[in-house]
């Protein structure tokens, strides 16, 4: 899954508006991975079709109504009886699945009490493993057509006997339907149990659920479609919702004769059917090849497709009928089939199925979803309009479809036994990603992006001591929401990040070698993480490949415990050492760790005149005499950041390279530009070196033009943002960032012919778009002249907008922050009636750069209203005015007003909870603002905070070092700033 986050590439501008004098835009321009931003059981024959199964839904009982009520069935709860196994999260190991067979009716128009509902029936034909009396499937929020006095019915297959039924209830708190018998069913025997049912088609965005949309007539039209991942397949239909239970799946759809209907498999056969006086169509499916229940996926819709083939693969495109029409589904048309064919080839493994479907949701929670052989997904995340939609939005649908694609065989034909490893499953997806994008758009060099898009970005969550290891023990996640929670930036960006070092020091052929071993030997299986490290050392081994120690001692330290070492070097001893790297290095580590957080760490390195070969430290300390450089050359480690971890000189060092970077910047790599600097700035905050010395890797700026080096700067400066915007700080640093960035605007203002030609690569797109938000936001008169000479020009014709794509985003920032309540009223008629998604997004982002308290407030508002701000994007609105310095405390007092009402919609089981909670607290660096976190924390005890908990600690950890950071620095900061300036 790509994250909504957690997610996952866009170019995103969050505006922060600050008076300085006259109020002036202040925006940050992020790179925001909106990723997500998702056992070998046995076989068995599978039975024949069941004569005697439950009727179709046509006739199950009307709801509620026949149905036992749950009060009088329900079990004696955890709190009497807490060792019964319906009292367990997981499923007991006695019965095994091997198919189900399910029909789902859903109905698209609400019923007499305004609900839509769906109706069903399923069968599932399982294996006793174990003698027991007991049958525990999984059911949430569905209501059952009681059959005699029972929820469920059961029969043997193949002759055996089969036990009475005893009684049967619905176990609400664990999810379960609970059938108990009379007597034992028999090991290596097979049953069928059988159910009808009847569920809400809600618009909760999790199992069985609704999407609308408005057509261009004006017409709502309902889409059924569904989100299984991670724990909701048990709101559609009774079944084993855990990932080693693997089975398959025969799906029939009952719909109407006007909509299309389908499934992870082509269609076997459509007829129709009269019920209840009306003619309804019955699709049945192809049955699915073994597969867990969480990728299973149907959807009932008016949506359109364009289609192609690769090899003997059907490719369809699907959205609504007007986004088709008009072309958006093309570039991922055009993609699609090459990244499909790369991951073939880099898998050595024909794709598993003979279609992949496509589908661009108006709603959906996640990023998107590798439902095997129906991959939904955001809108933004898969429709691309040309005339709209920026160099960001295509990087975004790329990378997107190639993370997706990637889980087709890493995650859907091998499965990781339980979501405790789930970090191999979405970090490989992650990194790979990247190698499959490339291949679509081979001159992107979009593996450049890496780093800054996952490993930089996850350290600054993997340096507190709140962070957590890759890897959970398995008894760790239980719970719903404890799974939901695993979703994070360290399951995505740090296993993306880690899994490239691994491919890097390996080779990325025998990386592959081993891949393709552990995916040919447990298809269709499940597995745990040790089994790939298992399946590289034979890769390792055949290919004589020099390592310090086996790959599990090697990666365990990586995977195991949380954090990552900083290496410092002195290049005047050639000693090198490590160290656990912590943001606030006051703080306590309280996770005990096995390797008491020292790590084997490959380390590639240059010189001014020399490339070496890697170096492995594989002690806290160590001398290398290589590392012992002349006064007058340089030392860089970790080049490309290829490690997962930072790296500290001593001051000679530092020194010979800030100078090379002052008289030759381009003799250091460009990614190892971004490195020093995001090094630095890091170290800063930590108490390694002195702020002055990070601040310094910002003076060669005024000379550089590439993207990379310049994203780190923005990024790294954006945190002296978040901590300065309120004080006197803030007004030299804005002098001295307009200094640096005026040559970069300049530069981009020449080379496009005044802003008319489009640069010609990603990165100088990306760069451009730097040069003019930065350039706007820090107030550079010429820059928000232009802005306000593009608003006015479309004010005078709303139907042709001048501004280009790329720099829509910026611009309509900047007009909503000094254009009034006219400029946002613009803007939000603007947003109202477009109708491409990106586009879309840009506008609603932009209506949080307003400086003005009421206009936000009433924005705030807005967001409870989905008939305003669909469901999806309501976390993301807040964050952005979060963003905004005047909207920040608006945000957090909103948030805590509201929070048992955002709770109840968000918190269960969002991907984009925990960025909420984080984002409204960013700019938290005063023992006061302190104090309101931890009573915040303290007074929503009985309402919980899901699967935000871990992130309302790391809140407070990144409070607490934001005071002592300011305390220690503020000073120090305002007078290097004013010295800059001065001397300018």
């Amino acid at each position: 899954m790509a994250a909504g986050f957690f997610i996952s590439k866009t170019v995103a501008v969050v505006a922060i508006v600050l008076a300085v004098g006259a109020v002036a835009t202040i925006i940050a321009l992020s790179v925001v991975y909106a990723q997500e931003k998702n056992k070998v059981t046995d076989s068995g024959s599978t039975a024949p079709r069941p004569t005697t199964a439950a009727p179709r839904p046509t006739t199950a009982a009307p709801r509620p109504s026949t149905a036992a009520p749950l009060t009088t069935t329900t079990a004696p709860t955890t709190t009497t009886a807490p060792n019964n196994p319906w009292n367990q999260w997981r499923l007991p190991t006695t019965l095994m699945p091997e198919s189900y067979e399910v029909t789902l009716q859903p109905f698209l128009t609400p019923n007499d009490n305004n609900t839509y509902i769906f109706k069903g029936n399923s069968s599932v034909v399982f294996v006793c493993k174990e003698a027991t009396n007991l049958i525990l499937i999984h059911s949430n929020k569905l209501e059952y057509t009681l059959q005699g006095s029972f929820h469920a019915s059961l029969e043997a297959v193949n002759g055996s006997r089969v036990p009475p039924i005893l009684k049967t209830w619905l176990e609400i708190p664990t999810q379960y339907l609970v059938v108990q018998l009379r007597g034992l069913l028999q090991p290596g025997q097979r049953y069928r149990l059988i159910s009808i049912f009847t569920g809400e088609l809600a618009d909760d965005l999790a199992g069985f659920y609704r999407s609308e949309y408005m057509d261009e007539s004006g017409v709502k039209k309902v889409v059924a479609t569904t989100q299984m991942q991670a724990a909701d397949a048990r709101k559609a239909f009774p079944c084993f919702d855990e990932p080693a239970m693997k089975a398959t799946f025969t799906v029939t759809l009952i719909h109407p004769s006007d909509h299309e209907a389908i499934s992870n498999m082509p269609a076997k056969s459509t007829r129709q059917e009269e019920i209840d006086g009306k003619l309804w169509n019955v699709t049945e499916f192809q049955t699915t090849p073994k597969m867990s229940t969480y990728l299973l996926a149907f959807i009932v819709s008016q949506f359109s497709y364009v289609h192609n083939t690769a090899g003997n693969v059907l490719i369809r495109i699907w959205g609504r009928p007007k986004a088709i029409a008009e072309g958006q589904g093309n570039y991922a048309l055009q993609v699609t089939g090459p990244i499909l064919n790369f991951f073939e080839k880099h898998y050595n493994t024909s794709y598993p199925l003979p279609k992949a479907d496509q589908v661009g949701l108006p709603d959906f929670n996640a990023g998107a979803m590798e439902n095997w052989g129906l991959l939904t997904y955001r809108e933004n995340s898969l429709l691309f309009d040309n005339a709209y939609s920026s160099i960001g939005n295509k990087e975004r649908v790329v990378t997107v479809i190639a993370h997706e694609v990637a889980h087709q065989w890493f995650g859907n034909l091998v499965t990781l036994r339980w979501w405790n490893d789930l970090w191999l499953n979405e970090g490989f997806a992650s990194y790979v990603e990247y190698l499959g994008a490339d291949s679509a758009e081979p001159s992107w060099n979009i593996k450049d992006l890496m780093v800054l898009n996952e490993v930089y970005s996850v350290m600054a969550t993997d340096a507190l001591t709140t962070s957590h290891p890759l890897s959970f023990p398995e008894d760790e996640i239980n719970t719903p929401a404890q799974i939901s929670e695993v979703f994070d930036s360290i399951a995505y960006s740090k296993g993306a990040s880690v899994l490239r070092m691994l491919s890097d020091f390996l080779t990325e052929d025998v990386f592959k070698e081993g891949v393709q071993s552990y995916l040919h030997t447990f298809a269709y299986g499940n597995t745990i993480y040790r089994n790939l490290w298992s399946h590289l050392q034979q890769a390792v081994r055949k290919n004589n490949v020099s390592l310090p120690n086996s790959i599990s001692n090697i990666m365990d330290r990586w995977t195991l415990q949380m954090g990552f070492p900083v290496v410092t070097v002195n290049t005047v001893t050639g000693t090198v050492e490590q160290k656990h790297f912590l943001l606030d290095p006051n703080s306590v580590v309280e996770r005990p760790s096995d390797f008491n957080y020292t790590w084997i760490v490959p380390i590639t390195w240059m010189t001014r005149d020399t490339t070496g070969n890697r170096y492995w430290l594989t002690n806290v300390s160590e001398t290398n005499h290589q590392f012992n450089v002349s006064s007058r050359s340089w030392l860089l480690l970790n080049l490309n950041v290829s490690g997962y971890f930072r790296v500290n000189y001593n001051q000679e060092n530092w020194d010979q390279l800030l100078n090379q970077l002052s008289t030759n910047h381009q003799a250091i790599p460009v990614i190892n530009r971004a490195q020093i600097i995001d090094d630095a700035f890091n170290l800063a905050r930590a108490n390694y070196v002195n702020v002055t010395l990070a601040l310094r890797t910002t003076r060669f700026l005024s000379q550089e033009t590439q993207y990379v080096p310049w994203e780190a700067a923005l990024n790294n400066l954006h945190y002296f943002q978040l901590m300065f915007d309120r004080s006197e700080v803030f007004g030299v640093m804005t002098k001295y960032i307009q200094n640096q960035v005026t040559p970069l605007f300049n530069h981009y203002k020449n080379i496009t012919n005044g802003w008319v030609i489009l640069p010609s690569g990603l990165m100088d797109q990306y760069n451009e778009i730097n040069a003019i938000s930065t350039a706007c936001s820090y107030g550079v008169t010429e820059c928000q002249d232009l802005a306000t000479n593009y608003f006015r020009q479309w004010q005078q014709d709303v139907t042709k907008n001048p501004i280009p794509p790329n720099l829509r985003s910026s611009i309509y920032c900047s007009v909503v922050a000094t254009g009034g309540v006219e400029a946002w009223d613009f803007i939000w008629e603007r947003f109202k009636e477009a109708t491409v998604v990106s586009e879309a997004d840009k506008l609603r982002t932009a209506l949080s750069c307003s400086p003005h308290p009421w206009i936000l407030n009433r924005y705030l508002q807005y967001t409870l209203d989905p008939s305003k701000i669909r469901k999806q994007d309501a976390t993301s609105t807040i964050n952005s005015i979060a963003s905004n310095v005047v909207g920040q405390p608006l945000a957090w007092d909103f948030i805590r007003s509201n929070w048992r009402t955002i709770f109840g919609q968000y918190g269960g089981g969002s991907f984009s909870f925990s960025r909420l909670i984080l984002s409204v607290t960013q700019r938290f660096s005063t023992e006061f603002e302190l104090r309101q976190l931890e009573q915040f924390k303290a007074e929503n005890q009985d309402i919980g905070f899901g699967s935000g908990t871990r992130a309302l600690e790391q809140a407070l950890e990144r409070t607490r070092a934001n005071i002592r950071w300011v305390n220690e620095n503020e000073k120090t900061v305002l007078a290097w700033f004013q010295g800059e300036i001065a001397s300018s």
